[in-house]
């Protein structure tokens, strides 16, 4: 937040304009978080919404920018496990910090903000968890991943989270179509040999 000379800014206000701003990006979409029906919605001047954010880009990275969408799953014993556990939140329907996120995926194309808002949210996060899952697999008996596998891999990811988000629906995934993608596409990028657990 920038702010500007003046009266501190109430952190407590701040705090209610980015709750309204993701609210208004779950349920209605990036098109429709204007100044108006921020203040609205907060009970706020519009005065108070440009001291902390020059726009509205600025303020939808601010309110994005603090969600993890991915986080490092619990240790499950093998690749396979751990692959399965990390895409697990795929079968369920999109959450509202999820839905906050996907409306300005389209709009990010060519606005530097919400870029920044999504690569906070999910891009960094993943690369981060990727690398983790990366070391605990060297720690194990198994063979350490290749760093381009582990790249490709966390690439390969990134694109089936953005079409989660992006898809027609709720977002939620067919658990057998989850399994498929964890063998099929997943498992043979980390362990190229690996038999598919799948029958």
């Amino acid at each position: 937040m920038s702010g500007t000379p003046g009266r501190p800014l109430s952190a407590e206000l701040s705090e209610q304009l980015v709750a309204v701003a993701v609210d208004i990006l779950a349920e209605e979409g990036w098109g429709r978080l204007n100044s108006d029906r921020v203040a609205a919605r907060a009970r706020a001047g519009k005065a108070g919404i440009y001291r902390r954010w020059p726009s509205m880009s600025a303020l939808a990275r601010s309110a994005v920018g603090r969600f993890t969408l991915v986080g490092i799953p619990e240790d499950e014993g093998s690749v396979r496990g751990d692959l399965a556990a990390l895409v697990a939140s795929w079968q369920r329907p999109l959450t509202r910090e999820e839905r906050a996120v996907a409306s300005i995926v389209g709009a990010a194309r060519h606005d530097e903000d919400l870029r920044a808002g999504l690569d906070a949210a999910l891009v960094r996060p993943l690369t981060e968890v990727v690398d983790r899952l990366g070391a605990r697999w060297a720690d194990r008996d198994e063979e350490p991943v290749p760093a381009e596998r582990l790249a490709l891999l966390r690439s390969v990811l990134e694109a089936f989270w953005w079409q989660r988000l992006t898809a027609a629906g709720d977002g939620a995934m067919v658990a057998e179509h989850v399994d498929q993608v964890v063998d099929d596409v997943l498992l043979p990028i980390v362990l190229p040999a690996a038999v598919p657990a799948r029958s």
